[in-house]
């Protein structure tokens, strides 16, 4: 019993951790890619930002796939906007993030190994955290909003 329970949060554990992309994973599978970026553009990637500038292919092993796009057409042409989206919960006394907590409800006091504590928690609202925009395959803006 005692085995089964262990090999259960084992495998729990590898499911949810395997969706983790890192830039570091991201740059590990297109090692071909991030060789052809600039110096400048490589140590922006490498934590996780992006520049004007910026091809798509870069912008995704920074930022990872994004959640959304739309794309906008007018006088001037067309602007693709890759939409990376967070979630805010709240637990009555907490927001957390999707990023970090994903509304499992509060880390115990006993730290990140000690699991998450069973306290329901409420969708507030979801948001874009970054915005990308393209024209020709190219960064022409980037937008971040912070949740307050």
């Amino acid at each position: 019993m005692k085995t089964t329970y262990l090999l259960s949060v084992l495998l729990l554990g590898a499911f949810a951790f395997a969706g983790c992309s890192t830039p570091e994973s991201r740059i590990a599978r297109s090692p071909e890619v991030f060789a052809q970026l600039t110096p400048q553009q490589q140590a922006l990637v490498k934590m996780g930002q992006v520049g004007v500038g910026f091809d798509m292919n870069a912008v995704k092993l920074a930022l990872g796939e994004p959640d959304r796009i739309t794309v906008r057409t007018d006088s001037k042409g067309q602007t693709q906007t890759w939409h990376y989206v967070e979630a805010a919960y709240y637990d009555g006394a907490y927001i957390y993030s999707s990023g970090y907590f994903g509304g499992m409800g509060r880390r115990s006091r006993m730290g990140m190994n000690a699991g998450f504590a069973p306290i329901p928690v409420t969708l507030m609202r979801e948001f874009d955290r970054f915005r990308v925009d393209f024209v020709n395959n190219k960064v022409v803006g980037i937008s971040e909003e912070m949740y307050r």
